[in-house]
C-alpha cells in the first residue's frame, strides 16, 4: 500500500473535476465516495441530485468562514493510497475504513475530540482512492501536519498487516521516483513493457555505465536514440540536464522531458560527475588502459573484479563498500547490455532490481571502485557476446560471481537495517540465478561428459583429493551431478601446473558453501577463474593430466589468509 501526498493546491472544485472526470486518458470509471467527514457528504457520483460544486461548498465551509488574513495560501491537502497490482481488490467499506484511518494519522481529523477538517475520499479505480481534504478545523484552528508523510506511511504498513496486503518496506528517501497512474496507463495504451520515465531511467543507467566524462556520457545517450536538453549557466558552464523518448509526447505533441534527478537521485549531473572525478584517467577522457578486444576477456575480467569486491564488501569502509556497491550496479548493466539472447531478459531484470539496491544515505566515497568500473566499461567496449564457446561460459562465470557480489551487498545493507535495499538485492540475485542455468548449461555440460570420461585412476585420484583437501564438504560434492566436471576442472588445473588443493582451499576459504544449490558448479567457476584456464573446455585435450601429479597435503594442516582453519565454518551466505 502506498500512500503518497500530493503537492497542496488552492482549488478544491478543480481537483474534484478532476476525480470526477474520465481522468486525462479515459482510466477514471464509476468515480463515487467511500467515505467522508460526517458520513452524509452528497456524492455526485451515484446521487444524481448531487453537483460537484454543492460538495465543493460544504468542503469549503470553514475555510470561507475565518478572516481572510487567516486562509492558508494552499488550503487543498491531497493524498492518494495505492495498492500493489497483486493485492486483492478491497471492498468500498474497506476503502471507506483505510481512509478514515489514514486521515486521523496524518492529522487531518480528530474523531474523538470532534474538531477535525472535513474531507472525503474518491474511489475511481479497483487499486486505489483520493482524499481531499481542507486545511481549516470546524473549530477554525488549522490542523499540525508536521510529519504527516510519515505518519501515513506508519499506517499503511499496519493496514497491509491488517488487511493481508504485500507487505512493504519502510522506505528511506533514497528510492526513484515511482511512475505516476498516468504514465502507466499511457504505457499500456501505447503497448510498452515499461513506462517512459523507467524506459528512460534504464537507458540513462546504462549511458552511464564506464562513463569517464561527459563527452561519452552524452555521445552514448544521443546513441541510443534519446532527445537530450542541456541546461547552462550565463558563463556556458553545464547544469544539468533533460532526457525524453522521441515517442513521447504531450496533449500537444511536443517531448515529455525528465531531468536527471528525476529519474533517481544518483543520476543528477553533480552526482554522476562525482563517479567521473575519482576515475584515474584525466578529464579529457584518455583511456587509463586498452579494453580488451572480446567479450570473453572482459568477461573474466569482470569475474575477477567481482570476486575481489566481495571481500571490500564485507571488511572495508562503509563509504567506500557503497562504492563498491554502486559500482556492481554498473558491471550488472553492462552485462545486461552486452548478454547474449538467451540470458539477455533475466540480466536485464537483474540490474533493473538491483539499481534500488545500488543506493543508501551512505555517501558513497569513489576512486577506490575503479576496477568495478573499468570492469564494466571493458563489458561495454567488448562488444556483445554470442553466449556460446568460450565467451559463452565466461558468461556464466561472471555471473556466478556477481551473484555473490550481490548477496554480499545485501548483506552488507541488512546490517545497516535497509530493508528495501535488502530486498531489492535479493531480487536480484534470483534474476541472477536464473540467468546463471541459462548461461551455464552448455559449458557445464561439455565438462560434465569430459569428467565422465577421465581415466579410472585419474578419477580415483582425485577423488581422494577432493576429501583430503574438503573434508567438510566432500561427501556432498561427490554425490552431485557436476562432480564430473569439477573433476574434469581439477584434472586441467594439474595439467597446467598447479596444485589442485591449493586452488581448492583458496576457492573456499573468503565464503562457506552449505547453502550453494550445487557446490561443484560454483567451484569449477572459481577454479577455472584462479587457474586462468579457458571457461570453454571443448578445445582441451581428454585426461589431460601432468606426469607427476602434486602431492597433496591434508587439509588440517592448512589454514586460511584469515587464520581459519579449513572445515570451520567461514563467515557469509552463499546461494
Amino acid at each position: 500500500m502506498v500512500p503518497r501526498i500530493q503537492k497542496r493546491g488552492q482549488r478544491t472544485i478543480g481537483l474534484l473535476y478532476y476525480l470526477y472526470g474520465p481522468g486525462k486518458y479515459e482510466e477514471h470509471t464509476d468515480p463515487h465516495l467511500v467515505a467522508s467527514w460526517d458520513h452524509n457528504a452528497p456524492d455526485p457520483g451515484r446521487d444524481a441530485t448531487a453537483t460537484l460544486k454543492q460538495l465543493q461548498q460544504l468542503l469549503d465551509q470553514p475555510v470561507d468562514n475565518i478572516d481572510q488574513s487567516q486562509r492558508p495560501k494552499r488550503h487543498v491537502w491531497h493524498l492518494s493510497v495505492r495498492n500493489a497490482g497483486e493485492d486483492r481488490i478491497l471492498t468500498g467499506e474497506e476503502w471507506g475504513d483505510v481512509a478514515r484511518r489514514m486521515v486521523a494519522a496524518a492529522g487531518i481529523d480528530d474523531p474523538e475530540a470532534g474538531a477535525g477538517c472535513r474531507w472525503v475520499a474518491v474511489r475511481h479505480a479497483d487499486d486505489h482512492i483520493h482524499i481531499v481534504a481542507t486545511l481549516v478545523r470546524e473549530d477554525g484552528y488549522k490542523p499540525d501536519l508536521a510529519n504527516d508523510a510519515n505518519r501515513v506511511q506508519a499506517q499503511a504498513r499496519a493496514l497491509e498487516a491488517e488487511l493481508g496486503l504485500r507487505r512493504l518496506n519502510k522506505g528511506d528517501g533514497t528510492a526513484a521516483k515511482r511512475p505516476t497512474s498516468a504514465e502507466r496507463h499511457k504505457a499500456q495504451r501505447q503497448g510498452r513493457e515499461r513506462t517512459a520515465r523507467e524506459e528512460l531511467r534504464e537507458t540513462v543507467r546504462g549511458a552511464v555505465t564506464g562513463a569517464r566524462n561527459e563527452t561519452e556520457f552524452f555521445d552514448r545517450l544521443a546513441a541510443a536514440g534519446l532527445l537530450i536538453r542541456k541546461r547552462e549557466a550565463p558563463s556556458g558552464d553545464l547544469l544539468g540536464y533533460k532526457v525524453a523518448l522521441p515517442d513521447d509526447r504531450n496533449k500537444d505533441g511536443e517531448p515529455v522531458f525528465y531531468p536527471g534527478v528525476r529519474l533517481a537521485p544518483d543520476l543528477s549531473l553533480p552526482r554522476i560527475r562525482e563517479r567521473w572525478s575519482a576515475d584515474q584517467t584525466s578529464s579529457t577522457g584518455a583511456p587509463g588502459r586498452a579494453a580488451p578486444t572480446n567479450p570473453s576477456a572482459a568477461r573474466r575480467r569482470a569475474a575477477s573484479a567481482a570476486w575481489s569486491a566481495i571481500t571490500v564488501i564485507e571488511h572495508g569502509d562503509d563509504a567506500v563498500a557503497a562504492a563498491y556497491i554502486s559500482s556492481a550496479g554498473e558491471v550488472l548493466d553492462a552485462l545486461a547490455k552486452t548478454s547474449a539472447a538467451h540470458t539477455r531478459r533475466e540480466l536485464r531484470d537483474a540490474a533493473f532490481a538491483f539499481e534500488r539496491a545500488s543506493r543508501s544515505h551512505v555517501r558513497a566515497e569513489r576512486g577506490h571502485d575503479r576496477a568495478l568500473r573499468q570492469a564494466a566499461r571493458d563489458l561495454v567496449h567488448g562488444g556483445p557476446a554470442l553466449g556460446r564457446g568460450e565467451d559463452g561460459a565466461s558468461t556464466a562465470m561472471a555471473i556466478d560471481m556477481l551473484f555473490f557480489l550481490i548477496i554480499a551487498a545485501a548483506h552488507w545493507h541488512a546490517k545497516k537495517g535497509h530493508a528495501q535495499q535488502v530486498a531489492a538485492a535479493r531480487q536480484a540475485a534470483e534474476h541472477l540465478r536464473s540467468a546463471y542455468e541459462d548461461a551455464a548449461a552448455q559449458p557445464l555440460g561439455v565438462l560434465y561428459q569430459r569428467g565422465r570420461r577421465l581415466s579410472r585412476p585419474v578419477f580415483q585420484r582425485q577423488t581422494v583429493l577432493l576429501r583430503e583437501a574438503l573434508p567438510g564438504l566432500a561427501e556432498r560434492i561427490l554425490t552431485e551431478p557436476a562432480w564430473y566436471a569439477l573433476a574434469a576442472t581439477i584434472t586441467d588445473a594439474e595439467a597446467a601446473g598447479h596444485d589442485p588443493a591449493d586452488l581448492l582451499s583458496q576457492a573456499v576459504e573468503r565464503r562457506e558453501l552449505d547453502t550453494a544449490d550445487s557446490v561443484s558448479d560454483v567451484l569449477v567457476w572459481r577454479l577455472r577463474r584462479l587457474a586462468d584456464l579457458p571457461a570453454d573446455a571443448t578445445g582441451i585435450p581428454e585426461n589431460n593430466t601432468k606426469k607427476s601429479p602434486t602431492t597433496v597435503r591434508p587439509a588440517s594442516a592448512r589454514t586460511t589468509a584469515s587464520g581459519r582453519r579449513f572445515g570451520e565454518e567461514a563467515p557469509g551466505n552463499t546461494r
